[in-house]
């Protein structure tokens, strides 16, 4: 997959003439496991992942470096009709991201008996012009009987670039596809530092790593329900520490009290789970406070949504 440097070491690989870069926006109906595939790319998780659908509500860019190469990923939420303005909202996220992209990677369900969805964002891929690489994910779950005729349903309706069956979450048939991005990929400058692989500020990495633990362990309706925000990151050198304080928000007082839990036995375990993994991550010892409060139906409010950063 990565090139060995071709260069004298007096060049410069970063020159538009000898380096290859671009953006890539994954695009796709929710739940078909756009975060999964990202983090399968960059080798390291940069997105949130959960079973539900709709996990993703802004874009994310991961970003895979090579000796001549650097790919830019946006992953996006999922692209579906709705009259709900948080989703409405986040699909324009996602539209948004596929303005002046170099490649696109159209993530498809083989799973899915509803397609629908599928072909009304193959209508919108008509107008984008960068070229479009279908990857057909989650094969693990069919018989590979039933492969091909996906693959010939999808084929006369829109003149891919390449169609590449894949498993995210096993790993398979990832190479491909970098392979194919790296093939249709302009000349163009490195845009981060090599040891950059998400511009995610760190308190956007709290957010969404408590966001995700929400959905992971609480059920129906209240995840959706939910929005972080991080009111405060203090760095403390001499004990390699970093106190985070944060919010939970709930539309409802009954769902405070679900989020809260028996004796607050759901949010501790929400941040135990969330600080293990900042920890990992980073490094260093995490002190997590995390509060909950009622913001009365934030996801219809214009105004809470700017607040949370979820529009603009």
């Amino acid at each position: 997959m990565t090139e060995s440097d071709p260069y004298p070491p007096d060049s410069n690989p970063n020159s538009s003439e000898n380096f290859r870069s671009g953006f890539v926006a994954i695009i796709g109906a929710p739940n078909v496991g756009k975060s999964t595939l990202l983090n399968a790319l960059l080798g390291e998780k940069v997105a949130i992942t959960t079973p539900k659908p709709q996990t993703t509500r802004r874009q994310i860019r991961g970003i895979l470096t090579g000796d001549n190469f650097q790919i830019v990923f946006v992953d996006t939420p999922g692209i579906h009709e709705s009259k709900h303005l948080l989703n409405k909202v986040i699909v324009e996220s996602a539209l948004n991201a596929l303005k002046d992209v170099d490649i696109v990677l159209f993530v498809v369900d083989v799973t899915s008996r509803k397609r629908g969805q599928e072909f009304a964002i193959l209508d919108i891929l008509k107008e984008v012009g960068a070229p479009v690489i279908l990857v057909l994910n989650k094969v693990d779950r069919i018989p590979k009987t039933e492969l091909l005729p996906i693959i010939d349903s999808f084929k006369e309706l829109f003149p891919f670039e390449a169609i590449i069956p894949i498993s995210a979450k096993y790993m398979s048939g990832i190479d491909r596809v970098l392979d194919e991005i790296l093939s249709l990929l302009p000349r163009g400058p490195q845009y981060y530092d090599r040891s950059t692989t998400s511009d995610q500020r760190l308190e956007d990495m709290v957010a969404e790593l408590i966001r995700e633990k929400i959905f992971l362990l609480a059920e129906q309706e209240v995840p959706y329900s939910t929005a972080v925000e991080v009111e405060d990151i203090e760095e403390v050198p001499e004990k390699n520490l970093l106190r985070i304080r944060a919010v939970i928000y709930v539309e409802r007082p009954s769902q405070k009290g679900i989020i809260i839990g028996k004796g607050g036995k759901f949010i501790k375990k929400v941040g135990k789970l969330t600080r293990e993994e900042l920890e990992r991550a980073l490094n260093k010892k995490v002190f997590l406070d995390l509060w909950v409060k009622v913001l009365k139906d934030w996801s219809k409010d214009e105004r809470a949504l700017k607040r949370l950063g979820l529009s603009s």
